[in-house]
């Protein structure tokens, strides 16, 4: 630990003591304040020292002087209800962990500028506190670039509403002094619990994976830089990268003292890479360290769900802790992406789209929802078994998991409908030219752009949106007719229409639905705008006037049956239910989609007389947003697949009712139930079929 220097402290002793003297001057008051500072925080520094040390020395982590071996595991406190993080550490150290590491995420913690968020899943401290109860140390990736599938890799949507455009992840100086306020707030938060001052933290990390993004070391300085302006000079800051020359060199800084370290495929051979680590740090100074070591993998929506196989991870891992290096399981416990959270990637392109499934159960060894039960719990603790110092604790018993059963789900009208309730402003805003959500502050969800055909429309005319994200629904009518359903836009397939007879009418309404499925979060391409960026063109002139609507659904309480604009007869028939009908034409999106009637808000109710953990099964729905009491639980794709049901933690419910609101976007006669069980399905979608 740093001393302070005799002179400087009894300075500002001296200082204090004579401060009350000039207290009565008021033309002293702003000059004194400001020399009174820094010996305050001295004061508060010089309050918090302790008798922890951890360094590096001779490539080894040293813990209070004796040699530590990291035995990590990464878990996302924003990724597990907060009443569930002391279940999930106690799994975490029946497996022979003692350190946990985790992102922290800027766009939860800081929503919109200058409004910070640090209650419930985002409640940092009380998470820090509590690994710290348990005896977990901590590994702190304070990005502020985290990926981690992750919508925008935990960078805010707002960085791309500002003017002139932000680079992303580079020295670009508006981008910086962003950062900079960020951290102005989260750092001084996390200082007390660094492990030197009594704290868990016993590292933080900088950035992530900048080798495979860029090579901007200007940048890689600054964060370098402000991190050691908030936390001191003692921590042992870090930087991680991929296990390949070119990106340990773009991504590291280790002349400015950070430790790089690095990640690797599992099986590829650890020795090889640790010796690449080693050449890029100073001697003595790398102890070998593994921060991502994959125990399974991620899942796009279309794909089968992410397997590994058991045996091979855990002799992959066995074989990294033989070399006695350090490792991080990622992820240990995967958890789920609530909300609109889920990241995306692309492949060779931008329009090579590949949304992620609102599970990140990630085939970690702790399952979503805090399963040990299977084969790989049980291959990887007994390759830690070998490791650990003393006897694995035992896993604490499962919370209690309930089938509930069947609820039925009525449909409270179409979500044209109730456009004053869901829509911010309510009235929607007049524009010339469609906008993307970020030129209108919205982050995440859904926006309406809505138009009227021109005098020229024509049947076989071609309807086409230049640049559509992500994905996006066409209808045309009138306020007062039945609409017809043309067809979808995607990114990823095609982005024209062809309007048919019956939709080519001059002065016919024209809707497009656009839904934000998450922004890529890994990769060149991260920091597209959301929605429609360019034209709609008709036929190759572009349609002008619109009146767009920003939804979202922040929040669903308005949404009650008397809040849509037309009522529904008591009894009635699936058609009637619709309360704004929607003909389909024959052009099909998908094959297996018999009526396109959407979007349609549902609600129900659950019963429960003890609250317990659930799985939501949405078979025979097809696409759209679950809320369970208000609480956003995720998207759903079951027509898609593969998974087909979705994680509702026990603390969400309540005894007594629990109102269930579902936003089913693409048919309205599915199967108007859902089904509660005590087991996740991965089984949908059309990988299956195939």
């Amino acid at each position: 630990m740093r001393r302070i220097p005799e002179q400087y402290f009894n300075f500002c002793c001296s200082l204090r003591s004579v401060m009350a003297m000039f207290l009565e001057r008021m033309e002293f008051k702003v000059v004194l304040l400001a020399m009174l500072l820094p010996c305050l925080w001295t004061s508060v520094m010089a309050g918090s020292t302790s008798n922890h040390s951890f360094v590096i020395e001779n490539d080894l982590f040293l813990k209070d002087g004796i040699p530590f071996r990291i035995l990590g595991g990464e878990l996302h406190y924003f990724r597990v209800h907060p009443q569930l993080w002391e279940d999930r550490l106690l799994r975490v150290k029946s497996l022979g962990l003692n350190t946990i590491q985790t992102y922290v995420p800027w766009n939860l913690h800081e929503p919109r500028p200058g409004h910070l968020n640090f209650n419930g899943s985002a409640d940092l401290l009380s998470f820090l506190k509590l690994a710290h109860r348990l005896d977990l140390l901590v590994m702190l990736r304070i990005g502020p670039y985290m990926c981690g599938e992750w919508d925008l890799g935990g960078l805010p949507a707002w960085l791309l509403e500002l003017k002139p455009s932000v680079r992303l992840r580079s020295s670009d100086a508006q981008y910086l002094a962003r950062v900079d306020n960020w951290w102005k707030e989260l750092l001084p938060m996390v200082a007390p619990e660094l492990f030197l001052a009594g704290g868990p933290v016993i590292m933080v990390q900088i950035e992530n994976e900048y080798g495979t993004y860029g090579s901007d070391k200007l940048y890689l300085k600054f964060l370098q830089s402000q991190a050691r302006l908030h936390l001191g000079d003692d921590i042992i800051i870090y930087t991680t990268d991929g296990a390949v020359e070119e990106n340990i060199r773009d991504g590291s800084l280790p002349e400015a003292g950070v430790l790089a370290a690095i990640n690797f495929q599992t099986g590829s051979d650890p020795a090889s890479a640790f010796a690449l680590q080693k050449r890029h740090n100073p001697p003595g100074m790398s102890p070998p360290l593994a921060t991502e070591f994959y125990t399974g993998w991620l899942s796009h929506w279309g794909e089968k769900l992410a397997k590994t196989d058991a045996k091979s991870t855990a002799e992959a891992l066995d074989n990294i802790l033989r070399l006695n290096a350090s490792v991080v399981l990622y992820m240990v416990h995967g958890g789920t992406n609530f909300g609109f959270f889920s990241g995306a990637n692309t492949g060779t392109g931008p329009s090579d789209f590949q949304p992620d499934i609102t599970s990140y159960d990630y085939d970690a060894p702790i399952g979503e929802a805090g399963d040990v039960g299977g084969v790989k719990y049980q291959e990887i603790r007994n390759v830690l078994s070998k490791y650990a110092a003393g006897r694995l604790p035992d896993p604490p018993p499962l919370p209690q998991r309930t089938a509930y059963g069947e609820v039925t789900m009525k449909a409270m009208g179409s979500l044209f409908d109730v456009l004053k309730v869901v829509s911010t402003p309510p009235g929607g805003m007049k524009l010339e030219w469609p906008m993307p959500m970020e030129q209108l502050r919205q982050g995440s969800g859904f926006i309406l752009y809505r138009s009227y055909l021109p005098a020229y429309a024509r049947p076989g005319s071609r309807l086409s949106v230049v640049e559509v994200y992500d994905r996006a629904q066409v209808f045309v009518g009138s306020a007062t007719n039945n609409r017809i359903f043309l067809g979808t836009l995607e990114r990823w397939s095609r982005n024209t229409l062809t309007l048919p007879a019956s939709a080519s009418v001059s002065g016919l309404q024209l809707d497009i639905l656009v839904e934000n499925m998450g922004r890529v979060n890994y990769g060149l391409f991260i920091g597209e705008n959301k929605g429609i960026t360019e034209a709609v063109l008709l036929d190759d002139y572009p349609i002008l006037g619109w009146s767009v609507h920003t939804i979202g659904l922040d929040s669903v309480g308005g949404l009650k049956p008397s809040a849509f604009q037309k009522t529904i007869p008591p009894h009635f028939e699936l058609d009637e239910i619709i309360t704004t009908k929607i003909k389909r034409t024959p052009q099909l999106v998908r094959p297996f989609v018999d009526l396109v009637n959407g979007p349609v808000f549902y609600e129900g109710t659950l019963n429960v007389t003890q609250p317990s953990d659930t799985f939501m099964s949405l078979r025979g729905w097809n696409k759209g947003v679950a809320f369970i009491n208000g609480f956003n639980l995720g998207r759903f794709w079951p027509s898609m697949g593969p998974q087909c049901t979705l994680y509702i933690p026990g603390p969400l419910l309540q005894p007594g009712q629990n109102k269930l609101i579902l936003l089913e976007l693409e048919s309205s006669s599915p199967v108007q139930t859902i089904d509660f069980t005590h087991t996740a399905d991965f089984t949908c979608g059309i990988q299956m079929r195939a």
